[in-house]
């Protein structure tokens, strides 16, 4: 049976952190901590905990998913076969979770465990719940996979996983969710497994920042935004200047298919060069763009030309309906087929 192994990333963490550490060794199982910068006065803390656990330091603070990326590569190096379960160090997790998990992910190796909270108890703070339902619902829009808890510090995996959870991008809070998308885009299967979480004087010991980190967690997606924005208004535009250009119902047919070409162009390099930062060979990854383009630019031409010549509606308003209902598509399929061999995680 494989080890299990406790991967616990630390800032700042109070004296009660020991003894949950205490408790942990206690239930027979192996802790690595990685001290992420902490300054000097919780140094004490660290040394007393070195006598029973395996300590790494980090002389700055570089956030938690630089912090997790320290403890794998020392499990990857130091142990074989293995269960990394990894938990806050801010007294959230209950030991007998934790042990749940881990005993899940022995169970299904293929899996990545992830302990979830019930978000309509009335003990868990606003900002954790709204955050978390914001994020789940993205999370559901981007990958067609509902999770209850996107933002859970309690996750369990076997070692084998880790050459690959090691390239993901993000070295702060967005690393948990980059991890999350690496997972759904690679059909890791996720276990959920329903959790207590313990929340001490209202959270307020938690680093997490709702607002700066959720913009974090969402970059990729917000440049994915600004950038389709940018190829709409001057696919728009285009649209809007040709059809005064070439006449009747044709004209209206050429005038998107002459617009489209034009913004999809553009919309391809913004693409391939800020928001997927895709590596891909430029001519491959084209040819993809290209095929992918053809086929939105098919289903968009049949779209708009039901809503013009059936339904009767304006061309300007038609035309905005069918930008906004092949957006999400277009996310998707760009993350997924044409850019997949960019970088493994949303936020750089």
């Amino acid at each position: 049976m494989p080890n299990t192994i406790v991967l616990l990333p630390a800032y700042c963490p109070g004296q009660h952190f020991i003894h949950f550490v205490e408790q942990l060794k206690e239930a027979s199982v192996d802790t690595v901590i990685v001290n992420d910068g902490s300054p000097k006065e919780y140094q004490t803390i660290f040394d007393s905990l070195s006598r029973s656990s395996v300590v790494l330091q980090h002389k700055q603070n570089q956030g938690k998913g630089a912090a997790l990326k320290t403890g794998m590569r020392y499990i990857h190096t130091h142990y074989d076969d293995s269960v990394i379960v990894t938990a806050d160090a801010d007294g959230q997790h209950l030991i007998e979770d934790i042990l749940h998990c881990a005993s899940e992910a022995q169970s299904h190796p293929d899996h990545l465990v992830l302990g979830v909270r019930d978000f309509k108890k009335s003990n868990v703070p606003l900002r954790s719940a709204a955050g978390n339902r914001f994020t789940a619902l993205l999370f559901w829009l981007f990958t067609g996979r509902k999770l209850s808890d996107t933002q859970t510090g309690l996750r369990a995996f076997h070692s084998n996983m880790i050459p690959f959870f090691l390239e993901i991008e993000g070295s702060r809070y967005e690393y948990e969710m980059n991890q999350l998308l690496y997972a759904a885009s690679n059909k890791i299967p996720f276990l959920e497994v329903g959790i207590e979480t313990v929340y001490l004087n209202g959270n307020r010991s938690s680093h997490y920042r709702p607002f700066q980190d959720s913009l974090r967690i969402l970059r990729q997606f917000l440049l994915f935004t600004v950038s389709s924005l940018s190829g709409f208004l001057i696919d728009y535009s285009a649209f809007s200047i040709l059809t005064h250009i070439l006449p009747g119902a044709s004209g209206i047919l050429w005038a998107n298919v002459i617009a489209r070409i034009i913004s999809g162009t553009c919309n391809y390099e913004i693409n391939r060069k800020v928001v997927f930062q895709s590596p891909d060979n430029h001519r491959n990854g084209f040819l993809k763009y290209v095929a992918l383009a053809g086929g939105i630019l098919l289903l968009n031409t049949v779209l708009l030309s039901v809503l013009t010549f059936e339904f009767h509606i304006p061309a300007w308003f038609a035309k905005l309906l069918t930008e906004l209902l092949l957006f999400l598509v277009s996310w998707t399929l760009q993350k997924n087929f044409v850019f997949a061999n960019g970088k493994k995680g949303v936020i750089a």
